[in-house]
């Protein structure tokens, strides 16, 4: 079982439950860009005819973390450098907006939770593991904008960084050796001082610094 997977719930469609974990293993880069999927694969896997397997690809293509060629192949996304641009710039914007109307609920034991997060996430970078640092990176942002109470933001968000966890996945293991920007530490830094245009400032900057890398 990938990271992220889940045993099945009886309660949730066959379709449901592939679709989930697709995504989750997208989303986290355990996919790399530009592989290749099948739905006899995918439905072999999950013991379940291509009806689901199916259904599932389709919603994934429609969220733009797969690619139906006319041939029926499917493949995960490859970016070009303007789109990675564009979905850095997206990011931008609706993540410190989220992370703006969070501040006001960002108790301290949400802080300390976000801080062990993010010594994690270091422990990760300097082992080179590019899966756990995609899987917690995101753990550290959805901790704080879950505070926002902006679920349909949220969502937005989240197809965005479906479409990016192949690509973030790649960006880590080409540049695992670099030294950490600390902008984490600037997000928790001012959180604890309610400073919202440092927030602001360290959520932009941590969002766009890592992708710049792969359009450079």
């Amino acid at each position: 079982m990938h990271v992220g997977d889940r045993p099945t719930d009886p309660s949730i469609p066959a379709h449901e439950h592939v679709y989930r974990i697709l995504r989750s293993r997208i989303m986290q880069g355990v996919t790399r860009p530009g592989a290749t999927l099948t739905l006899r694969g995918i439905a072999a896997e999950f013991s379940v005819s291509t009806t689901p397997a199916r259904e599932a690809v389709r919603r994934l293509v429609a969220e733009g973390a797969l690619k139906l060629s006319p041939s029926g192949r499917v493949t995960t996304t490859v970016l070009s450098r303007e789109r990675i641009e564009e979905l850095a710039a997206i990011r931008a914007l609706l993540e410190t907006e989220l992370a703006t109307r969070s501040m006001p609920r960002a108790h301290g034991a949400l802080i300390e939770r976000m801080s062990e997060v993010d010594r994690q996430i270091e422990k990760a970078r300097r082992c080179g593991d590019a899966l756990t640092y995609v899987r917690l990176n995101l753990e550290f942002h959805r901790l704080l904008y879950l505070r926002a109470q902006a679920p349909a933001m949220l969502a937005l968000v989240e197809t965005v960084w479906l479409q990016l966890g192949p690509t973030m996945r790649l960006l880590y293991e080409e540049h695992r050796r670099l030294k950490g920007t600390h902008t984490h530490t600037k997000v928790l830094d001012a959180l604890r001082g309610g400073d919202e245009p440092g927030l602001r400032l360290a959520i932009r900057a941590d969002v766009t610094n890592g992708l710049r890398l792969l359009v450079q």
